[in-house]
């Protein structure tokens, strides 16, 4: 396997990167941020990938800015994946979203308020439990 090429300089897209890697109503696009941004060992990336590795919500990006940051050589150690409500209060913003539906709604006009309402939650779960959002979702919904 070949080594990545590791450029010691800032990439010339480093403000949009930066803005990709703190968007929280889209993992995809905060991963997508750390794989370019692991490609440029410079003090400013490397301090977004910390940031990104010990603060995101979506523990595959805490792995992957992990991953980056080790091959630059850092002794960093990732974090514990955390348990509970991976954003604070996310339990009573469901609760307040199937409260504001129509008695008898259905799962997929609960799924559709949450994903207009707090895109940030269900975004970020939606990351964590990959495969198994959707029954993770409708199971959180018939127990709220």
């Amino acid at each position: 396997m070949n080594k990545p090429v590791i450029k010691n300089e800032l990439p010339l897209n480093f403000e949009e990167l930066k803005k990709a890697a703190n968007r929280t109503s889209n993992w995809r696009e905060r991963l997508e941020a750390v794989e370019e941004l692991g490609q440029w060992k410079h003090e400013e990336t490397m301090k977004l990938l910390t940031r990104i590795m010990e603060n995101d919500t979506v523990y595959k990006v805490q792995e992957a800015a992990f991953q980056k940051l080790k091959a630059f050589g850092e002794g960093v150690r990732l974090p514990a994946q955390k348990k509970g409500d991976l954003i604070k209060g996310a339990t009573k913003a469901l609760v307040r979203i199937k409260k504001s539906l129509p008695k008898g709604h259905t799962f997929e006009e609960f799924k559709e308020k949450l994903k207009k309402m707090r895109s940030d939650i269900y975004d970020t779960y939606e990351g964590e439990k990959g495969a198994d959002f959707d029954q993770w979702l409708e199971n959180t919904w018939a127990s709220l």
